[in-house]
């Protein structure tokens, strides 16, 4: 019996040893892809997804990097920032090293506290606020600009070209917006345009009419929202139905299809600002067809910038030659990169030098247009 034990231990070991030496010397680097699949805003995790493993399938069908193939490991975190937390904790656990995510601020922000903590490289495609960058982590990037730089951009245009009589801010008591509408409110008013109201909602909310009455009674004829598209929808919607007769714009995060099925022709004429339409590029034709070709849109805000990320994990994995992920990401600090978003580089807080918004004006039932 005593041997028995003995051997079965010496037989756990040895299975055990097997395991750690196996996960050391993987034949595969693992991208974690860590959004929103499920929740109110998992279409944008569907953009995410979508341009990420594009990414991955395409660097793979060129050998992959250094020989290895890359795999993706999906998670969920559904905008939400207790469960981002948990699928920080379990990238940490999985072993994943690299990570494109996440994808709303208020998740990507906990999300980074554990990955810097644990030594996971993430370049989110898609969050924006600034607190996310200026806290000196060395593994955090962005392949999409800073809401103070968004905010500037809206409000700039909203003062220089459309010069309403009376504006209202709305945002949705969230850290992303919040954060955009304060910087646009803060715009207009150094440009001496008077913003009447400055509102909050709760996020979730179906009922805007108290809000709509106050944007009538105050004569509102231009309304700047921070938030997402399923309130902005509403608002829109409800807005038209009660004779509320201003034009509406918002950041990245209503610029998706859904806004028009929410609020029919009341989308008409909406601004957005967006990261520039990478897919209407000349010199990204080839990757715009690949992914037409597998029936998919390439055409979403975060599509473009999630491939992106894949692909300068993997330039700064070549140029470091190594997989950790500090030596990586002093790569990726240093270098320059050619992508479908044109040469990149960075800063020393891992933003993007030169980032630029769009303005674009939103039209019901046909494609964005570039707002003049």
């Amino acid at each position: 019996m005593h041997n028995a034990i003995k051997l079965s231990k010496l037989f756990a070991a040895m299975v055990l040893a097997g395991a750690t030496s196996y996960s050391f010397a993987a034949d595969t680097i693992r991208i974690g892809i860590a959004g929103p699949k499920t929740g109110p805003v998992a279409e944008y995790g569907a953009m995410q997804f979508r341009g990420a493993k594009m990414a991955i399938e395409q660097i793979n069908a060129k050998g992959g990097v250094d020989g290895k193939k890359l795999e993706a490991v999906e998670y969920d975190d559904a905008c939400d920032p207790k469960q981002a937390v948990a699928v920080a904790n379990k990238v940490v656990n999985d072993g994943v090293k690299f990570v494109v995510g996440h994808l709303c601020s208020s998740s990507t922000q906990p999300a980074s506290d554990i990955y810097e903590d644990e030594g996971v490289l993430m370049i989110t495609p898609a969050a924006t606020s600034p607190d996310i960058t200026s806290r000196g982590y060395k593994l955090v990037f962005r392949t999409i600009g800073l809401d103070s730089a968004q905010g500037p951009a809206a409000g700039n245009f909203i003062a220089d070209h459309i010069k309403p009589k009376i504006v209202a801010v709305v945002h949705d008591k969230q850290q992303y917006g919040e954060g955009i509408a304060t910087a646009v409110k803060q715009t207009l008013e150094g440009k001496g345009v008077k913003v009447a109201v400055f509102e909050g909602i709760n996020a979730g909310d179906k009922d805007f009419s108290s809000l709509i009455a106050k944007l009538k009674q105050a004569n509102v004829d231009f309304v700047y929202y921070g938030g997402y598209h399923p309130e902005l929808g509403q608002i829109l919607r409800q807005s038209k139905e009660k004779g509320l007769n201003a034009r509406f714009m918002g950041p990245e995060g209503v610029g998706n299809d859904s806004i028009s099925q929410i609020a029919g022709e009341a989308s008409e004429g909406l601004l957005v600002t967006l990261p520039k339409s990478f897919d209407q590029d000349p010199a990204n034709q080839a990757l715009t067809q690949a992914f037409k070709d597998k029936k998919e849109d390439p055409s979403g805000p975060f599509v473009y910038p999630s491939y992106t990320a894949v692909q300068i994990i993997t330039d700064g994995i070549q140029a470091a030659k190594s997989e950790d992920a500090e030596k990586v990401a002093t790569a990726i600090h240093a270098g320059t990169f050619k992508t479908p978003m044109g040469e990149l580089s960075y800063d020393e807080k891992g933003d993007l030098k030169n980032f630029q918004f769009v303005v674009y004006e939103w039209h019901f039932g046909k494609p964005k247009t570039e707002a003049k």
